[in-house]
């Protein structure tokens, strides 16, 4: 059963976690700058017997109101969103799964505190995004001249290759943000370069992408699959930007057959 739970960051900054499982170690994921931790859904309930399943719900994203000043929406607190659910789950280590933006985070709390990490799944990200900044501007301007994240949204969906069973789902989970909260996630999103912390990493990595991703296409995964030591690649069939949600299955199945081979502790 998934339960919920509110956290603050030692900045005073709402965050929120979704979580199954009670027992064995833990895996916590971290969604994309469109999405709500709601789009773990299928992880936690696949995975929740054999693991403490946790979705991070990063401020700003559908956690409890008020909205935090844009300004508390960066990198690093996104990191302290996810510190500050583990501490609350009383979780010292876990394999860390993100998604596009997600893994922006696993490299920032990555920089922040190796420690927590036992292991990273990277899905759909980049270590620096092409063209960052006329990227990131762009895409707040595309918000702005929408005048209202529904509108921004269904605009949005039609590039990220989704199955049509798939439209409600995005559509619900991307115009449920606050174009404020937005604006400053998108800018966090795009504009960061992790490419000098891939060496750096050395805990067994799983990176991957959909077949079909256009937003963070192929060539970005392998670049950090090839920057990190020993790190496997795969190409989930079937799937566009958010992989886990497009082929549940397929992405389940690479992470579970990943995990049989991290060391346990």
């Amino acid at each position: 059963m998934i339960e919920t739970m509110t956290v603050h960051a030692p900045d005073g900054v709402a965050s929120a976690a979704r979580y199954a499982g009670s027992t064995g170690p833990a895996l916590v994921f971290v969604h994309g700058v469109g999405s709500t931790a709601a789009i773990w859904d299928a992880q936690l309930r696949a995975f929740e017997d054999s693991y403490r399943a946790v979705a991070i719900e990063l401020r700003g994203n559908g956690v409890p109101k008020p909205e935090p000043d844009p300004d508390a929406i960066t990198r690093a607190g996104y990191a302290c969103d996810v510190v500050a659910a583990l501490d609350a789950l009383e979780i010292e280590r876990m394999t860390l799964v993100g998604c596009s933006l997600g893994g922006v985070v696993a490299f920032e709390l990555w920089r922040a505190a190796p420690e927590r990490i036992e292991a990273l799944v990277i899905l759909g990200s980049f270590a620096c995004y092409p063209n960052a900044r006329a990227y990131a501007d762009g895409v707040k301007a595309a918000v702005r001249a929408a005048g209202g994240m529904g509108t921004f949204a269904a605009e949005r969906a039609a590039r990220l290759g989704l199955p049509p069973q798939r439209l409600h789902e995005t559509l619900e989970q991307m115009s449920c943000k606050n174009v404020g909260s937005y604006l400053a996630a998108t800018e966090a999103t795009w504009t960061g370069d992790y490419r000098d912390t891939l060496g750096e990493i050395d805990v067994p990595a799983l990176v991957c992408v959909g077949e079909h991703d256009t937003i963070a296409p192929q060539t970005l995964s392998r670049e950090i699959a090839q920057g990190i030591p020993g790190a496997q690649f795969a190409v989930i069939p079937a799937a566009g930007h958010v992989a886990n949600a497009d082929n549940p299955e397929a992405f389940n199945d690479l992470v579970r057959r990943f995990l049989q081979k991290v060391p346990a502790g």
